[in-house]
């Protein structure tokens, strides 16, 4: 595959930056004609919004299409918005949008994406491509390769994050890994990170803006709104123009420590797939913790003690011989079980020692 960017290298990130949706004609002016004076690549506004459920903010439809019209006569910044269907990817064309992307909502959808692909035949529109909502990298894969077989050789993905259930502090977990062996199946791809939807939140939009910086990602697309808390939707996201100018200034450019730059970007990647891992490892451990509370408390209530000798055998048996299966030791085994072990038993011993304090208490 023969992938071409989008967008022209520059010293500075490529910066695309708009409303999460288009609300209003004065809305979206406002808007383009602070970040005009940013010098953006790129301004994004939602025409067409794909809620989670009916009855929301769905978009203002095809008029939103003549004031990103209005955008491009005024101030001279090239326009983006989503489209899902052949429906939008037409509205789209005729009214002379730069360039398309397609929402996570769609990429996870293998007949969307073909019904978009099958419109674009003919056309040298260039695309940007969300991830799908689920981690599954086949299906970001897939939707690069179907919008290419159309004949669309301009093309960029975009990295929003992936829905997780629980909390994670982050509205989308993150999973860096999985843009990263994105980039290394397709070196030739542009890759935007999308903190607004990452992040879920304001406060830590400049700390993910950093984190794709140092993993050398393309550029940033981020929502900005000329008044963030009284968005029409993901209010809680958005930033004004100014803040977003800021944010941009302040980010960390990194260079390399050698001249062997195919070095310096592959350890920048294999480390984050790392702290990722550890990360996902730390939680998952926190959560069995939260488990062993529990069977702590079911002890303490029907008078079992702590340690059930014949259980623990047989889970280190049987995590030992799996853990060989996949490479590790018989000896790091069985310290790791050991570890987790003895955590959980104070973790139990911990919980049912207040519970005997506070039934006396209550006695």
């Amino acid at each position: 595959m023969n992938i071409k960017p989008i967008f022209t290298k520059k010293d500075r990130p490529i910066v695309i930056a708009g409303p999460c949706s288009a609300e209003s004609e004065e809305q979206v002016l406002t808007t383009a004609k602070a970040l005009a004076q940013q010098n953006i690549d790129l301004f994004r506004a939602g025409i067409w919004k794909p809620r989670t459920r009916p009855g929301s903010f769905e978009g203002v439809g095809r008029i939103g299409l003549k004031w990103l019209q209005k955008v491009k006569s005024e101030t001279g910044l090239k326009v983006t918005t989503e489209v899902a269907n052949k429906d939008h990817v037409f509205e789209a064309l005729k009214h002379g949008i730069d360039v398309l992307w397609l929402g996570a909502r769609t990429t996870v959808n293998p007949f969307s994406v073909q019904e978009v692909a099958d419109a674009l035949e003919g056309t040298q529109v260039p695309v940007m491509i969300k991830n799908p909502i689920n981690p599954d990298l086949k299906l970001w894969m897939g939707a690069i390769e179907r919008i290419y077989n159309a004949g669309i050789e301009h093309i960029a993905v975009i990295h929003r994050g992936f829905s997780h259930h629980g909390d994670t502090g982050y509205r989308n977990v993150p999973r860096w890994q999985i843009p990263i062996e994105l980039k290394r199946q397709f070196p030739n791809l542009e890759i935007i990170c999308d903190n607004s939807h990452i992040c879920g939140r304001r406060d830590i939009l400049k700390d993910v803006a950093q984190k794709a910086m140092d993993l050398n990602f393309d550029g940033l697309m981020t929502e900005t709104h000329p008044d963030p808390d009284n968005a029409w939707s993901d209010a809680m996201q958005q930033i004004t123009p100014k803040v977003f100018g800021e944010l941009v200034d302040d980010l960390v450019l990194r260079t390399s420590t050698t001249d062997d730059v195919l070095f310096s970007e592959t350890l920048v990647h294999l480390r984050s797939e790392i702290d990722e891992i550890d990360t996902e490892l730390i939680n998952i451990l926190g959560r069995r913790m939260e488990i062993a509370d529990k069977i702590g408390l079911f002890k303490k209530d029907n008078n079992i003690p702590i340690l059930q000798t014949t259980r623990w055998n047989e889970i280190l048996e049987k995590q030992v011989s799996k853990g060989q299966k996949v490479g590790l030791s018989e000896a790091f085994m069985s310290i790791l079980l050991r570890a987790v072990h003895q955590e959980s038993i104070n973790h139990q011993a911990e919980v049912m020692n207040k519970a005997q304090l506070e039934d006396l208490k209550k006695g």
